[in-house]
């Protein structure tokens, strides 16, 4: 009996030990954190501006709360103090974010089946050779009905949840061509072509869904030059969901751009980048590292090494809006035909300035220089007027006369500068809706 006391006396004893080495232990670490924190004010400037702001609250109290006033929260917090991803895991957690709302865009259409009639001029000639006065009957080509091919394919990105989607609208210029989206489920849905941007090489597009995954648009006038890049695209027509990356080369790039078959446009504003990007990737996103779309893919240098270009998302943006407002892609008119201004035409015509957009016909009689009836023929801009400003910025060959126009909307009333018959003068004009 005298044991067993004696075994119980010394399991009390342990625990009162234990429980002071325990509270000994708790205080050492809540007397450090307390006299961290009470020592916030001999906390280095330089360390205290390395640390998130939350933290940096939390350890210098001093420095505030919000500027809102209001406290930061546990889920804050811990965001604060989550370990900065690197940038491989950065670009993993783009992909998996954005690949499900990129889309290829297969092109297709009724094309003619030919089948060969007639006789048989190459078996005989093999043998008989070109014997004089006897001729044999040459094949013919004859067309048996028709056949739907796919004839092309390219890139988009859906931007609603119910199925809006942008891509360049030399994907999807053939007006008898009919478009599948492919999304990345390998599910096809129809496509309905909803506006070809007359301006610039977008255009708008809706399939029919509902919780689609969809992108979000950053603000592209706040990217930098260096900054990483991500872009994702329907490769050559046959890789679809294909990523590269890379940097923003550059900005505000003026080009001129081809499709191979003769035609061309000018595309200003753009986005250069070294990422990646082949045929096929035209219209898909070139994302920032949160996911964001900042451009759309559009062009490259052919024989080049890595030179792209894409729109900027603000100019993508404003042409959804309108799509949303008026179910139609929507562009400002002035109504004027023009040249650029610059140093060599100036010289060349003895203009007094080397800047503008100088009022003038086209090749053939039919090229009027002011389209009659439109906002510059109703405010009296007439021929080899040149057209300095509008609304106080000069226009010139980086901030050409279309470019500032396409960035008002339909409705807004500009003030212009012009030189008419060697006076410059002030004139108001109300742009319209193109057609």
């Amino acid at each position: 009996m005298s044991d067993k006391k004696f075994n119980i006396s010394l399991n009390k004893t342990a625990w009162v030990v234990v429980g002071l080495i325990v509270t000994a232990a708790v205080a050492s670490v809540f007397g450090a954190v307390a006299g961290f924190i009470a020592a916030n004010s001999r906390v280095s400037e330089s360390l205290a501006q390395n640390l998130p702001p939350v933290v940096r609250h939390i350890l210098t109290p001093s420095q505030g709360e919000k500027p809102t006033g209001e406290k930061y929260t546990l889920p804050e917090i811990r965001q604060a103090l989550k370990p900065t991803p690197t940038q491989e895991q950065a670009v993993v957690d783009v992909v998996k974010r954005a690949g499900p709302a990129v889309v290829s865009i297969v092109v297709s259409k009724d094309m003619p089946v030919w089948e060969s009639t007639g006789g048989n001029s190459d078996f005989f000639q093999q043998f008989f050779g070109n014997i004089p006065g006897l001729q044999f009957e040459q094949p013919q080509a004859k067309q048996k009905g028709t056949q739907k091919q796919e004839i092309g394919a390219g890139s988009g990105f859906i931007v609603s949840a119910d199925g809006y989607i942008i891509t360049n609208r030399h994907v999807v210029s053939d007006e008898s061509a009919e478009y599948t989206v492919v999304l990345t489920d390998e599910s096809k849905h129809v496509a309905k072509v909803i506006g070809r941007d007359s301006v610039n090489d977008l255009a708008v597009l809706k399939i029919e869904g509902q919780k689609l995954p969809f992108l979000t648009f950053a603000d592209s006038d706040k990217i930098q030059v260096g900054q990483s890049v991500v872009a994702i695209g329907y490769a050559l027509g046959r890789f679809g969901n294909t990523v590269s990356t890379g940097i923003v080369s550059g900005l505000q790039r003026s080009l001129t751009a081809g499709d191979g078959l003769g035609s061309s446009e000018n595309l200003f504003d753009v986005i250069q980048t070294d990422a990646a990007i082949n045929p096929g990737n035209s219209g898909g996103p070139l994302l920032n590292l949160k996911g964001e779309v900042i451009g759309v893919n559009v062009a490259i240098v052919q024989g080049s090494q890595n030179i792209g270009f894409a729109l900027p998302a603000n100019d993508v943006s404003k042409v959804y809006s309108g799509v949303q407002a008026t179910g139609r892609i929507t562009r400002p008119l002035l109504g004027v035909r023009f040249q650029p201004v610059t140093k060599e035409l100036q010289t060349a015509n003895q203009l007094p300035v080397d800047y503008g957009a100088i009022v003038v016909r086209g090749e053939t009689p039919t090229d009027l220089a002011v389209m009659p009836g439109s906002p510059a023929d109703l405010a009296g801009i007439v021929e080899n007027d040149i057209i300095l400003e509008i609304d106080g910025q000069k226009i010139t060959e980086e901030d050409p006369l279309q470019a500032m126009v396409a960035k008002y909307n339909v409705g807004d009333t500009i003030k212009l500068k012009i030189l008419h018959k060697g006076q410059e003068k002030i004139i108001e004009v109300k742009l319209v809706e193109r057609k």
